[in-house]
């Protein structure tokens, strides 16, 4: 499921309507606009966001930005996107770790919000991408598998452990950290700190304690996307507890509305600056307002796409393949699994998908059909061969076939698509030998090519 995608189809049918118009009056965007409120309020966006919004972007469009313009509708729509943006905070805000070190990384929230989990993932993107060596420490006494937790994902993730242990003070706890962390040279320092199931006095004072011990330069409020407007005040009850510098907002791909994004920014003043998009350690992506805009109207997030594939493809091996092809060697299935490893890596099809300017409901269609699971089973089958069967798929009789899809899992169909399919890949390979590959490249720098961009025969239907 991915996330906005309930108002992002709402809202892309309500434009659509207006912005092939030649021109705008104020009852065609009333007409819009109180689609445009029903879709947000559907998405669980708090209401004085809502009411606020609305009105900025009926002063504007009624004003003299859409008269002036050559195509009014798109005019409209570029304003809701640029009001859109300022909602959620116009720019990415990274974080601030210009301190003497060990920069102070604060983590505040309720239980279950997802604190432990977005340490280790704020980890590992600072080591990652920002080159830094962290430590990570506990001060949640109140749960010792929170301690232990955070211990076997800091080893996950290869960051520096302090151990504490229940029978500990949250402050004392913190201040032999900080100590710890300048004796060891830790350029940053993350506090995971106790949750409650609901906001109480004693866990307000004691995280008020813990941050005056901590004197932390980030103060992260993480909150999970899926409680919708209960997050706001939340968000509201921490704000006025803490100084909170920014959201950490877990949990984004399982809520396909949205609502939290698009309010707590509104309601506390602080920026989103990450976003918690799966389970796996590296799923946490800087919030970029401008490419989630882009993302809600269905416009893709192209630069997103872009960043995933510099920082997970492995360049060798696609280096490797073009070469191979643009001397017309034989596509046999080891390219074929590789290919499939690649697709995986980027999260799958309908994350690719999803981030295509007009692609939404491709990224929808694909999920139906699981492509991922698709993906997974081709491969499964590819595993099964030997590496003679995989360079040369034309000696697979029929008793080869039975010990393939024995191994797998899998049925005789399965494997007859997926060598249609490969056979397939493999002319339209032989067809890009020398310049063909660059003409290709051309072509999709020109738009998508016929059946948009998609395998010949679309994708095996598994």
């Amino acid at each position: 499921m991915a996330m906005f995608e309930n108002l992002s189809e709402r809202l892309s049918l309500s434009l659509k309507k207006i912005s092939g118009k030649a021109s705008l009056s104020e009852s065609n965007i009333q007409e819009t606009l109180r689609e445009v409120r029903v879709a947000l309020l559907e998405a669980d966006v708090a209401l004085p966001v809502v009411k606020d919004f609305i009105e900025l972007v009926k002063q504007r469009a009624v004003g003299t930005e859409v008269s002036s313009s050559l195509n009014p509708g798109q005019q409209f729509l570029k304003i809701v996107q640029a009001e859109l943006e300022s909602v959620m905070g116009e720019k990415n805000e990274s974080l601030s770790l210009n301190a003497q070190p060990p920069a102070v990384i604060l983590m505040a929230g309720l239980q279950g919000a997802g604190k432990t989990t977005s340490v280790a993932k704020l980890s590992r993107y600072l080591a990652e991408r920002e080159k830094k060596k962290v430590m990570v420490v506990s001060a949640d006494v109140y749960r010792p598998a929170a301690i232990e937790q955070l211990k076997t994902l800091a080893s996950e993730v290869g960051a520096e452990f302090f151990p504490s242990s229940p029978d500990q003070k949250p402050t004392q706890i913190v201040s032999d950290a900080i100590a710890a962390a300048k004796t060891k040279f830790a350029d940053v320092l993350i506090i995971d700190t106790a949750g409650r199931l609901a906001i109480d006095e004693p866990m307000m004072d004691e995280i008020k304690q813990v941050h005056k011990v901590a004197n932390p330069i980030e103060t992260l409020f993480v909150i999970d996307a899926m409680i919708g407007q209960d997050s706001v005040n939340t968000a509201k009850a921490f704000n006025e507890a803490l100084p909170l510098t920014g959201v950490i907002l877990t949990k984004v791909d399982g809520d396909a509305r949205g609502g939290a994004a698009l309010s707590v920014r509104h309601v506390t003043g602080k920026p989103i600056k990450f976003l918690g998009v799966g389970e796996k350690t590296d799923a946490l992506e800087p919030f970029h307002p401008e490419r989630i805009a882009s993302r809600i109207l269905g416009m893709g997030d192209v630069l997103s796409l872009i960043e995933d594939v510099e920082r997970k493809v492995d360049k060798k091996k696609a280096e490797k393949f073009a070469k191979k092809v643009a001397k017309g060697k034989r596509f046999d299935l080891e390219d074929l699994r590789e290919q499939l490893q690649q697709m995986k890596q980027l999260g799958g099809m309908e994350s690719m998908m999803d981030k295509l300017p007009g692609m939404g409901n491709m990224a929808q269609m694909t999920q139906q059909k699981d492509m991922t699971g698709q993906f997974s089973k081709m491969e499964y089958i590819i595993d099964s061969m030997t590496p003679k069967e995989r360079s040369n798929p034309d000696i697979l009789n029929g008793s080869r076939k039975r010990r393939i899809t024995q191994g797998s899992g899998t049925t005789i169909q399965d494997l007859n698509r997926l060598l249609k399919q490969h056979k397939q890949m493999g002319k339209m390979m032989k067809k890009m030998k020398g310049k063909g590959m660059q003409n290709m490249m051309r072509g999709l720098g020109g738009g998508m090519p016929p059946g948009g961009g998609l395998p010949p025969g679309g994708f095996p239907k598994f």
